[in-house]
């Protein structure tokens, strides 16, 4: 009788907790479209004199709701976009902690850096919202609303959809991705074919599988470490990273692909410009995830633990009023856009800020990997650096993560100058290059994070 009494109790206090989970996990999936529905201009390029006109292939908002036996939650949101602003980054961290009680460290937002997508906000502002007339300043005012609600849409999607699950992961790769400073784009084909790329370069392909108790694929999330511009013209596109994840929804019915860009600022997919070669390498990188999923994959178990600070990255020294007076006559046109909002910055009394508060997360995934979320366009070295002192392929390092607002040198090609080292900062409406300390202010805080 007794024992009887007993099960009937651990029967129902395993009822009261909820469904039983494999491996422990929870997770939900959902996505959303974000394609512009009208003629809104296209983000990532200076030489571009109109909005987009036709689709290539639709953009979309995907989102992944991951929890562990203890309750810890997380929720990765990727975006076919070049980019957000942090003001749009803390915007959504708000709505999703004031409607689903996420905390700030919960939530990911990570980008594909696609150049066939619309400009967003004042992300590159410099090169796009500061330089475009008021009718097309509306229309991009118009989108980020429409983009901030279909993401929440996509977020709501997930969580209404938790089941228990699965979580393994594995690792692939592809060899398309061709580090752009020290290789030039016109040599690329022939110095392949001779196995003479120059480095540094990841080609490593990092994939999460998510699949139900039955084993059917629930969500599959992969990252490469490139540049999202094979295409430059205007057709909304996800680029290679969206033919993709396009080829692994149609080839695994159900699931939902999530790609994350690694850290590619310096990285290009070569050659490029033509869309068959949009295609190839979509189909390609989708084939590395697709070998990774046919193979035996390691499960995960355990608990997640995430984590998100902000750094103050300083600026080397910034210019005087002086200088931003003549850069204001500058025959270059986004030089003088930029002085113009910093004058207009100093004549309502806000001084030029001497730093930048640069968004850094992480995630540990139980017994499985460590995954680093670092803003910005950040160049390769990183990922290279980082694992090499930690875990190999168990460290995972993406960039474009939580507020894209300007390349991330390592100290190597800041002092290298050219355009990841210093150029591109105009484009994004930055004050200075960054003080070489950046890269071990970085490393620093990633090992408070995952010491």
């Amino acid at each position: 009788m007794g024992k009887s009494l007993t099960l009937l109790m651990v029967l129902i206090l395993a009822g009261m907790a909820g469904p039983l989970r494999a491996e422990g996990w929870l997770a939900g999936v959902g996505k959303s479209r974000i394609t512009p529905e009208g003629p809104v201009w296209m983000a990532g390029y200076a030489d571009r004199s109109r909005p987009a006109d036709g689709t290539l292939c639709d953009l979309w908002a995907r989102a992944l709701y991951l929890e562990d036996a203890r309750g810890e939650r997380l929720l990765l949101v990727t975006l076919d976009l070049v980019g957000i602003h942090r003001d749009l980054s803390q915007s959504l961290a708000g709505v999703l902690a004031a409607r689903h009680g996420l905390e700030r460290r919960q939530v990911v937002f990570c980008t594909s850096h696609t150049h066939s997508g619309p400009v967003v906000g004042d992300n590159l502002s410099s090169l796009h919202y500061r330089m475009l007339p008021p009718e097309h300043q509306w229309r991009i005012d118009a989108y980020e609303k429409f983009l901030e609600q279909r993401i929440l849409e996509a977020v709501a999607s997930a969580l209404d959809s938790r089941a228990p699950c699965e979580l393994s992961w594995g690792n692939g790769r592809a060899a398309f991705a061709v580090n752009r400073r020290t290789n030039p784009e016109a040599e690329v084909p022939a110095r392949r074919a001779a196995g003479q790329l120059a480095g540094p370069q990841d080609h490593d392909v990092p994939v999460l599988a998510v699949h139900s108790p039955e084993g059917a694929l629930r969500a599959v999330v992969f990252g490469y470490a490139c540049h999202a511009t094979v295409l430059s013209g205007f057709q909304w596109s996800g680029d290679y990273p969206g033919f993709a994840e396009q080829t692994l929804e149609q080839d695994y019915p159900g699931c939902v692909a999530l790609f994350w860009a690694g850290c590619g600022g310096d990285q290009n997919p070569l050659p490029r410009r033509l869309v068959p070669l949009a295609q190839q390498y979509g189909h390609e990188l989708a084939g590395s995830v697709k070998q990774v999923l046919d193979a035996p994959r390691t499960l995960i178990r355990g608990n997640l633990v995430s984590r998100y600070d902000e750094v103050d990255l300083p600026f080397a020294s910034l210019p005087t009023r002086a200088q931003w007076e003549e850069d204001a006559r500058s025959d270059n046109r986004y030089a003088a856009s930029r002085a113009r909002g910093m004058l207009k910055q100093l004549d309502e009394g806000q001084a030029i800020p001497a730093s930048y508060p640069y968004p850094i997360a992480s995630v540990v995934l139980g017994d499985g990997p460590e995954w680093i979320f670092l803003g910005g366009e950040v160049v390769i070295d990183y990922a290279v650096r980082l694992k090499s002192e930690r875990k190999g392929v168990r460290t995972w390092v993406a960039g474009y993560a939580n507020d894209v607002m300007a390349y991330i040198p390592s100290r190597r090609v800041l002092r290298e100058g050219g355009y990841e080292g210093s150029g591109a900062m105009v484009y994004y409406g930055l004050p200075a290059s960054w003080s070489d300390e950046v890269e071990e202010r970085i490393l620093a805080a990633v090992g408070q994070q995952l010491p």
